[in-house]
């Protein structure tokens, strides 16, 4: 004898009669359940999410090409700095060192005085870096939040330069460095690289976010400019400095056209001049030489990014930079 079940408290429905529980008890008994029954439906936000889950190994098989792609000359870098000049000639040459040697290294550090242009390119690069971080946060504060007249003009100057190829002002940059005697020196070096448009400009697009009722809080509790500046303002640029301190130190650690042109005695050569003019004889290119030079230059690029990526990505978010 089939019985009802009990009715929950507050359910409309009328309570069925014993017959009809007889008659209906048997049908659903003898239906099978079948998957369509249980699976959630389309609408259902774990249905979307189990559907749009689905394809997404193809991704993660593009991004492992990708990311093989780009750190292949990488390790093959470091590899070919671990071999001879005469097993790097070899053709066909293999991808794994025959005889590991750490001769290339050695003739880097011992022969040569790479200890010098590794001191030259980190003062320069370290003091290029503070300079625009320092100059661009300033400019880019008072672009953003200050009002004065030609505002507007000043920042289409910047974004005017922006767009003019750095080889245009090569000569007439030696030429005021040379009247000035700075050849031959670190600032020669460093001055003219204490600015760029390109800082000015991501500065200015983050500042602009920044809520301006901050700023006149504190100038209603009486704090000049320069105490807005670095007690209010610089705090809440952590990302956009992050981002200008990974540009501007790369670009600065990799610059090998001016150094050239203005260093012209070996002690104070950076370490793309040496390398250049050390890993290439007479007779023929270094290669291993070369390819352990570029491993000690890459080092610490990679290092400053590792620390700074998660504020370089968050940088690169909020100033709209592509």
């Amino acid at each position: 004898m089939t019985t009802t079940p009990p009715r929950a408290a507050g359910d409309p429905r009328p309570e069925a009669s014993a017959a009809e529980a007889e008659r209906i008890g048997p049908v659903l008994a003898s239906t099978p359940v079948t998957d369509t029954d249980v699976v959630a439906p389309e609408s259902h936000p774990a249905g979307r999410r189990r559907r749009g889950e689905r394809p997404r190994w193809w991704l993660h098989i593009v991004l492992a090409l990708g990311l093989i792609a780009m750190i292949m000359p990488f390790v093959w870098m470091i590899l070919g700095s671990l071999k001879s000049d005469a097993e790097i000639r070899q053709n066909p040459t293999g991808f794994l060192p025959q005889n590991p040697t750490t001769e290339n290294y050695e003739t880097l550090f011992g022969r040569l005085d790479f200890t010098t242009f590794f001191i030259n390119s980190f003062v320069v690069a370290l003091f290029v870096t503070l300079g625009n971080i320092v100059f661009c946060s300033m400019i880019g504060y008072a672009l953003a939040k200050l009002q004065f007249r030609g505002k507007k003009l000043l920042f289409g100057l910047v974004l005017g330069t922006l767009m003019v190829p750095g080889v245009v002002t090569f000569v007439p940059l030696f030429v005021l460095t040379a009247n000035l005697g700075l050849v031959n020196s670190y600032p020669g070096l460093i001055l003219p690289f204490l600015i760029s448009p390109l800082g000015v400009f991501l500065m200015r697009q983050f500042m602009l976010s920044l809520p301006d009722e901050l700023i006149e809080a504190a100038r209603i509790d009486g704090a000049g400019e320069w105490r807005i500046f670095l007690r209010v303002i610089m705090p809440m640029c952590g990302p956009a400095v992050a981002t200008l301190t990974i540009l501007t130190f790369l670009a600065s650690w990799n610059n090998f056209l001016w150094p050239l042109v203005v260093a012209t005695t070996e002690d104070m050569y950076t370490l793309p001049v040496a390398l250049a003019l050390y890993s290439v004889s007479q007779n023929a290119a270094k290669y291993g030489l070369m390819m352990a030079g570029a491993v000690v230059v890459v080092v610490p690029v990679l290092l400053v990014f590792v620390f700074l990526q998660r504020y370089f990505v968050q940088g690169i978010a909020l100033t709209g930079i592509k």
